[in-house]
């Protein structure tokens, strides 16, 4: 075989391959937005398309449908868990690297992606064939949560440290439903010294509370959206 066809024919597939990947991306970044927005029940495989500037049949070249494609949401959402560099007790940046709209409209969408997350949730749960792909997204919070527990056990705990993981990762997910709920007095401070405490009672009780102000109260998700906005802005 000639060795400059072959060459170009690996190009060939390597870039479709590559634009296969951009349309995912983009698709996935679309679904993040119009869930948030209208919703998990509310959003349309056909507004999602067009806001990504396709079809309606590129969703179903690249996803199964509506529930996969959440789930590719729910993916791009935990992949700051992935990997020992995650950190749940890092604060957030300070309100001098973004500006307050940046602030609202990132609390906005975490506010809109939680609520069509909970949609999400009493869908799959009823259903055979999601049941098993939520309940491993819910694992993957789970582990990381364990890999924390696992790297800052204290002496002489024991309690097994993925029970310490469950019981951390149930303390995330229900202070960010008192947040949905409306409960102004649940904020990333408290979510902190919450999962300090969980971890690691005893010197926990004896260090005083996180200030809860401006830059430190906002639940993590915030700023991450934030970075997420800032870098889909720039030029």
């Amino acid at each position: 075989m000639d060795q400059r066809h072959s060459t170009s024919t690996a190009r060939v597939r390597r870039s479709r391959a590559e634009r296969k990947r951009e349309t995912r991306n983009a698709l996935t970044m679309a679904a993040l937005v119009a869930f948030a927005r209208d919703g998990y029940h509310g959003a349309s495989l056909e507004g999602i398309a067009g806001e990504a500037g396709f079809s309606k049949g590129a969703v179903y070249s690249n996803f199964g449908g509506k529930a996969e494609l959440f789930l590719a949401v729910m993916d791009y959402n935990l992949e700051t868990l992935r990997g020992d560099a995650w950190d749940p007790f890092a604060t957030a940046a300070s309100k001098d690297c973004a500006p307050e709209q940046d602030e609202t409209g990132a609390a906005e969408m975490v506010r809109g992606v939680g609520l069509a997350t909970l949609e999400f949730i009493t869908t799959a749960a009823r259903d055979d064939r999601l049941r098993g792909s939520l309940r491993a997204r819910v694992q993957a919070m789970i582990d990381a949560y364990g890999r924390v527990a696992s790297a800052s056990r204290p002496p002489g705990e024991d309690l097994p440290a993925d029970d310490v993981a469950r019981l951390m990762a149930a303390l995330d997910q229900g202070i960010s439903l008192l947040a949905l709920s409306g409960a102004d007095s649940v904020d990333g401070a408290l979510l902190r010294t919450g999962l300090h405490r969980l971890m690691d009672p005893a010197n926990a009780a004896n260090e005083p509370s996180p200030p809860r102000d401006d830059a430190t109260s906002q639940l993590p998700d915030v700023d991450r959206v934030q970075r997420l906005v800032r870098e889909t802005s720039d030029p």
